[in-house]
C-alpha cells in the first residue's frame, strides 16, 4: 500500500507540474493575441501587430524560453524523485545492491587502475608551463650523414640511421648554437642528454648519480625556477666557467634532507669539484618519460667529467648526441617555426659537407608531450592490452549485473504494471529503471575508486622496482583519471541498465494485474520457454571469460617457456655489480689491471665464495657490443657483424661457461700486447668453414685495427636477449674501462653484498659500486613485460571466471525458483531427483557449451594481438583453448549442481501451494 501511495503520488504531482505549465503557456498566447488585437483596432494588419508586439514584449522566441525553463525544472524535479524512490528502492534490498556495487567495484577499479598506469606513463602532460608550446627537434634526410659520430639515449622512438636514409633527434652542439644565435621563431631553444652515471664524493661514502648534461638556456626555456638557490644560465656554458651543479627536488629531500645549508656545498663528480648552486622546482620531475635525474651539470663541463659523448671538443660538429627543444616564440605558428628550422639545418649542414641539398635534409617540430617518448617506447603495447582485457572484464560485470536486474525486475512485474495503469509512461518507467541502474553504477565508481587507488600504486611500485634506471611516476587519480571513472560509470550504468529497463517496460497489464500469484498454466508455460535475455547474458559471460582466460594461459606459457630457456651459463647464485675505476679520475690506465686484480683475489678468497670474474657489460642485462670484422682464410673477404665481450681471467669458469677446445683467458692475457680472443660454437659454425679454428685471427681491415688471434672456443650463451638464438661472439682481454665483477656464491648470493661492499671500501673508500643485483634478478626484469601481463592477466582470468560462474548460478537459482510449481508438478508426476537435476544442469551447460563456441571464435580474433609477447607457443594454441574449454566445463558444472541440488528438494505438496 505505501508503494502504490508513494507511486499515487508522484504521478499526481507529476500531472500537476504538467498542466500547470501547459496553463502557462496558453496564457502567455493569449497576452499574445490580446496585445496583438489592439493593435489591430488602430488600423494595423495582423502580421504587422504582431511583429509590433514582439519587438515591445520580447520575441515568441523569449516566451518559449519561459515555458522550456517550466519544462526543464520539471524535469530536474521529477529527476531528483526518480534519485530518491531509486535509494529507497535499493535500500530494500541491502543484499541485493551489495552484490552488485562489489561486483561493479571491481570492474570499474580494475579500469581505472590500469588508466591510472597508463595516464602516469602515457598521459601526464611534461610538468612544465604551457607544454603546448615546447617542440622537440627532429631531422631526416634520404641518406645518412658522412662520417659523425651518432648517440641516443632513449628520448626519441624510431630512430633510423640506414645507409639510404636516417632520421634522428639528436644534433651537434655547433648547430645548437646556429639555430640559437639566427633563429627568430623561438622564444627559446635549448639542449640536453643523457643523463650519465656519475661518481659522486664529497658528501659521505662514494656514490653514483643520475646527472643530464644541459644548456644553459635549458631551464629557462622550460619555464623552470628554482625552490632554493638558482637554476644554470648562459654563463654556466662559456667554456672555463666554474662548476656547477643543480640538485633535483627528491635527491636534495633523500640526500640532504631538504637542508638549505647544502647550497654552495662543494661536492666531487667524477673527481671535478662541483659547486651546489640551487635545487630544482619540485614539480619538474622529468622531460622525458621514465627518465628522473638526481643533477644536472652545464655542457661546458663534458671534457672534465671525461664524458665521451661531445668527443671532448663540445665544438665537433660531427658529433651528433643532444637533443634539441624549442618554446616557440609568440605570434609564430608551428608551421612558420618549422620552415624556418629547416632552411637553417639544410643550409648548415650543407655548409659543412655532411649532406647534400639533393638529400633533401630538413627539420620536423613535435610537440615535446608526442616526441619525448622515452618509457612510452615499451610500455604502450602492454598497456594497451592490458586496458583490453580490463575492458573486457568491466563488459563481464555488466552482464553479470544486467542478469541479476533482469531477475529482480521480474519480481516487480506487478508494481511496474500498477504504474502503467495509473497513467505513467514507458519513457518515464524506464527512465526510473535506468536511474536505479545509475545509482548503483556511480556508488560502484566510488567503491572502485578506492580500489583503483591500491592498485595504482602497486602497479606504480612494480614498475619503478623492474625498471633499469631512476624513475618517477605519479599513479595517483588525478582529474583526469576521475573524469574517466565518472565516464565509465554512467556508460557502465547504461549499458547494464538498458536491457533490463526495456524489458520491464514490455508488460503486458492485463495478464499480469489479472495474475494471482502464479498460475500453474503459467507457471508451466513460462518454465517450457526459452531462458531469454537472462541466458543470452550468461553465454556472453562465458565467451568473454574464455577470450580473457585463453589470453592468460598463453602469456603465462610464454613466461613459463622464457624462464625454462637455458642461458648457456648457471645464473643461479652469482652476484654482480659495476664499478668504473676512470670516473674517479686517480687512476692510470696501467693500474687499473692492477686494481681489478687485486679486487678480484679479494673477493676470492670471502667466505662461500666459488669463483669471481668480470666483463666489460652484463651478460642478460640488455647492453650489446658488436663490431664489423674481417676473418682470416675465408672465401668471403667482406666483413662481417659480430658480437663481442671483453672478459677478465676466470670469467668461464666463474659463469660456468663450458670451454670446448684451445685454453681460457689467463691474468698474462690481460696485460700482455699480444692480442687474443675466445670464439663460441656460432662463431666458428658460421664463419670459420670446416677449418681449424685455434690460430686463426680476425680483426679491422685497417693497418692499425686489431688482429685477435683465436686461442679457444668455448659453447653458446645468450648474450642480451633470452628470446634470441646465441649469436657468433667473440671474448677478448679486459684492457680499459669499467667493468662488472661476478660473484659466485654456494647459496644466497645477496647475502654476500655487505662483504663486498667492505672488501671494495676496504681497497679503495672512493670507488663507489653501483648496479648490484643477482643475475636472476636481471633476467626477472628482463621478463618485466610478460610478468606484468602474465599476473595481471591472471588476476583477471580468474575473476571473469568467478564473475561468469555467479552469473550463471544466479540465473539457474532465479530459475529454479521460478518454475518451483512446476518441478513440483513433474515430480508428483513420477520424475526422479535425477531427472530434475539433468534438467537444470542440461540447462546451465548448454549456456556455457554456447559461451566457449562463440568464445573460440573471439579467442582467435583477440590473442593474435598477443604475438610479440609470446614465445614458443601460437596465437591459436588448440592446447590451451582445450584446457581453458575444460576448466570452463568444470567450473560452469560445479556452478550448476548447486541450483540444481535445490531443485531435486522441491516437495510436490508444499510446490503446489507455492505463491
Amino acid at each position: 500500500m505505501s508503494l502504490l501511495h508513494n507511486l499515487t503520488s508522484g504521478l499526481r504531482s507529476l500531472f500537476r507540474k504538467e498542466q500547470e505549465n501547459r496553463e502557462l503557456e496558453e496564457e502567455l498566447n493569449g497576452f499574445l493575441e490580446m496585445a496583438a488585437q489592439e493593435k489591430m483596432n488602430r488600423g494595423m494588419n495582423r502580421e504587422d501587430a504582431l511583429r509590433a508586439v514582439r519587438l515591445e514584449r520580447g520575441s515568441l522566441g523569449v516566451t518559449k524560453e519561459i515555458v522550456h525553463a517550466a519544462r526543464w525544472e520539471s524535469f530536474l524535479e521529477a529527476c531528483w524523485q526518480d534519485v530518491r524512490f531509486g535509494v529507497r528502492m535499493l535500500r530494500k534490498g541491502p543484499g541485493f545492491t551489495a552484490v552488485v556495487v562489489l561486483m561493479l567495484a571491481l570492474g570499474i577499479g580494475a579500469n581505472t587502475a590500469i588508466f591510472s598506469l597508463m595516464n602516469a606513463v602515457m598521459l601526464q602532460s611534461i610538468p612544465v608551463p604551457n607544454p603546448e608550446q615546447l617542440m622537440v627537434l627532429r631531422w631526416s634526410a634520404h641518406n645518412r650523414p658522412q662520417s659523425i659520430g651518432h648517440s641516443s639515449y632513449g628520448d626519441c622512438r624510431s630512430t633510423n640511421w640506414a645507409t639510404t636514409y636516417a632520421s634522428s633527434c639528436s644534433f651537434s652542439y655547433p648547430m645548437l648554437k646556429e639555430i640559437r644565435e639566427h633563429s627568430t621563431v623561438f622564444s627559446g631553444i635549448a639542449a640536453f642528454a643523457g643523463p650519465a652515471q656519475l661518481d659522486l664524493s664529497g658528501n659521505g661514502p662514494a656514490s653514483m648519480v643520475s646527472g643530464e648534461i644541459v644548456s644553459g638556456d635549458f631551464f629557462q626555456t622550460l619555464g623552470v625556477g628554482a625552490t632554493s638557490g638558482r637554476t644554470l644560465d648562459l654563463n654556466d656554458e662559456k667554456p672555463g666557467a666554474e662548476a656547477v651543479a643543480v640538485l633535483s627536488y627528491a635527491y636534495w629531500q633523500t640526500t640532504y634532507g631538504g637542508s638549505a645549508a647544502v647550497i654552495g656545498k662543494t661536492i666531487k663528480l667524477n673527481g671535478v669539484p662541483f659547486t651546489i648552486v640551487g635545487v630544482a622546482d619540485p614539480r619538474f620531475t622529468r622531460l622525458t618519460p621514465g627518465k628522473s635525474q638526481d643533477l644536472w651539470a652545464a655542457l661546458s663541463q663534458v671534457a672534465a667529467l671525461r664524458i665521451p659523448w661531445g668527443g671532448g671538443n663540445l665544438n665537433k660538429s660531427d658529433r651528433w648526441w643532444l637533443t634539441v627543444v624549442g618554446r616557440i616564440a609568440p605570434g609564430i605558428s608551428p608551421t612558420q617555426a618549422q620552415t624556418a628550422t629547416s632552411l637553417l639545418f639544410r643550409d648548415e649542414i650543407v655548409h659543412e659537407s655532411l649532406l647534400k641539398t639533393a638529400d633533401e635534409p630538413q627539420v620536423a617540430l613535435l610537440p615535446a608531450q608526442k616526441g619525448l617518448s622515452g618509457l612510452r617506447s615499451w610500455a604502450e603495447e602492454p598497456l594497451i592490452l592490458l586496458m583490453g582485457a580490463v575492458a573486457i572484464l568491466l563488459l563481464i560485470s555488466c552482464a553479470n549485473v544486467a542478469g541479476l536486474l533482469l531477475s529482480r525486475a521480474e519480481t516487480r512485474r506487478k508494481e511496474i504494471a500498477v504504474r502503467l495503469s495509473l497513467g505513467a509512461g514507458r519513457a518515464r518507467i524506464a527512465r526510473q529503471l535506468l536511474t536505479e541502474s545509475l545509482l548503483l553504477s556511480f556508488a560502484g565508481a566510488a567503491v572502485g575508486i578506492f580500489i583503483a587507488f591500491l592498485g595504482a600504486n602497486a602497479l606504480a611500485a612494480f614498475v619503478v622496482a623492474n625498471h633499469n634506471s631512476a624513475l618517477t611516476l605519479n599513479a595517483t587519480p588525478d582529474l583526469t583519471v576521475l573524469l574517466f571513472t565518472v565516464g565509465v560509470a554512467a556508460v557502465t550504468g547504461i549499458l547494464f541498465g538498458l536491457v533490463p529497463a526495456l524489458s520491464g517496460t514490455r508488460a503486458n497489464l492485463a495478464p499480469v494485474l489479472k495474475e494471482n500469484a502464479t498460475s500453474m498454466t503459467s507457471a508451466v508455460a513460462r518454465g517450457r520457454r526459452r531462458v531469454g535475455p537472462g541466458g543470452a547474458l550468461v553465454v556472453v559471460q562465458v565467451a568473454l571469460s574464455m577470450i580473457v582466460l585463453a589470453g592468460a594461459g598463453l602469456v603465462v606459457r610464454s613466461l613459463a617457456n622464457l624462464k625454462g630457456i637455458n642461458p648457456g651459463f648457471d645464473t643461479s647464485n652469482l652476484l654482480q655489480f659495476g664499478i668504473d675505476p676512470a670516473l674517479t679520475g686517480s687512476y692510470k690506465e696501467a693500474e687499473v689491471q692492477n686494481l681489478y686484480g687485486e679486487l678480484q683475489r679479494r673477493l676470492t678468497h670471502l667466505p662461500s665464495v666459488m669463483g669471481v670474474s668480470y666483463s666489460s657489460d652484463v651478460l642478460l642485462n640488455g647492453g650489446l657490443w658488436t663490431s664489423d670484422v674481417k676473418i682470416e682464410g675465408r672465401a668471403d673477404k667482406s666483413e662481417v657483424e659480430i658480437q663481442m665481450l671483453a672478459v677478465g681471467s676466470d670469467f668461464f669458469s666463474a659463469m660456468r661457461i663450458p670451454v670446448v677446445a684451445g685454453r681460457a683467458l689467463t691474468p698474462a692475457d690481460m696485460a700482455s700486447a699480444h692480442e687474443v680472443a675466445m670464439v663460441n660454437r656460432a662463431f666458428v659454425k658460421r664463419f670459420i668453414e670446416n677449418r681449424e679454428p685455434l690460430g686463426l685471427h680476425f680483426g679491422g681491415y685497417g693497418p692499425k685495427d686489431t688482429l685477435y688471434e683465436i686461442v679457444g672456443v668455448v659453447g653458446d650463451t645468450k648474450y642480451d636477449d633470452l628470446r634470441k638464438e646465441p649469436e657468433p661472439t667473440a671474448y677478448i682481454p679486459v684492457k680499459k674501462g669499467g667493468v662488472s665483477f661476478a660473484v659466485r656464491t654456494v647459496s644466497n648470493a645477496e647475502a654476500l653484498v655487505p662483504a663486498v661492499r667492505r672488501a671494495l671500501s676496504d681497497l679503495d673508500s672512493n670507488l663507489p659500486m653501483f648496479d648490484v643485483h643477482t643475475q636472476n634478478e636481471r633476467i626477472e626484469r628482463m621478463l618485466f613485460t610478460e610478468r606484468l601481463i602474465a599476473y595481471l592477466a591472471s588476476v583477471f582470468g580468474v575473476v571473469a571466471l568467478i564473475l561468469a560462474c555467479i552469473g550463471l548460478y544466479g540465473l539457474l537459482s532465479y530459475e529454479v525458483a521460478r518454475r518451483t510449481k512446476e518441478i513440483g508438478v513433474r515430480t508428483a508426476l513420477g520424475a526422479q531427483k535425477r531427472d530434475v537435476l539433468r534438467l537444470v544442469v542440461a540447462q546451465g551447460l548448454t549456456l556455457v557449451a554456447i559461451g566457449i563456441g562463440f568464445g573460440v571464435v573471439g579467442t582467435f580474433g583477440v590473442t593474435r594481438f598477443l604475438k610479440s609477447l609470446l614465445y614458443g607457443v601460437e596465437p591459436t594454441d588448440a592446447y590451451a583453448l582445450l584446457a581453458v574449454c575444460a576448466l570452463l566445463l568444470l567450473v560452469g558444472g560445479v556452478a550448476c549442481l548447486i541450483p540444481a541440488r535445490h531443485a531435486t528438494r522441491v516437495v510436490p505438496m508444499v510446490a503446489l501451494r507455492y505463491e
